[in-house]
């Protein structure tokens, strides 16, 4: 699915999250992260180097929101049934509603962009005019 550079580039929500580690002792992280209209970047630092793109596309769903005391947990599900876990604080909170509604954006924007490939080859069917200008006598 084709976006405009305006599209990709324009950033929804930018700010720290803290993801769980993947290893046995699955620490949390404090990461930088930008949303965009197609990705999720998962820097290491504030400088936005080394980071990780999680696009869209790739997105299942965003899962298992609990609240406690401090933090908001949220689980981001990808289409190979990877879940990664995140944390943000309580005045951040709005960070899974923000990834889910950008999801749905993205499931429709391709949504329409595949019935408008569909529609297309309906639209080079000749008439019934030009058919008959085609016919051999």
């Amino acid at each position: 699915m084709k976006m405009s550079a305006s599209e990709t580039s324009k950033v929804l929500k930018e700010g720290e999250l803290e993801k769980r580690s993947d290893n046995l002792l699955q620490f949390w992280k404090r990461k930088t992260c930008v949303l965009t209209a197609d990705s999720l970047n998962i820097y290491a630092d504030t400088q936005k180097t080394k980071g990780k793109e999680i696009k869209l596309q790739s997105i299942k769903k965003v899962d298992c929101v609990e609240r406690t005391g401090k933090f908001l947990y949220f689980t981001i599900v990808t289409s190979d049934n990877k879940e990664i876990d995140f944390r943000c604080s309580g005045e951040d909170n709005c960070w899974n509603a923000v990834i889910t509604m950008a999801l749905i954006d993205f499931q429709n924007r391709k949504a329409i962009q595949d019935f408008k490939t569909r529609q297309e080859p309906e639209n080079t069917i000749p008439s019934p005019q030009e058919r008959r200008m085609g016919r051999a006598p």
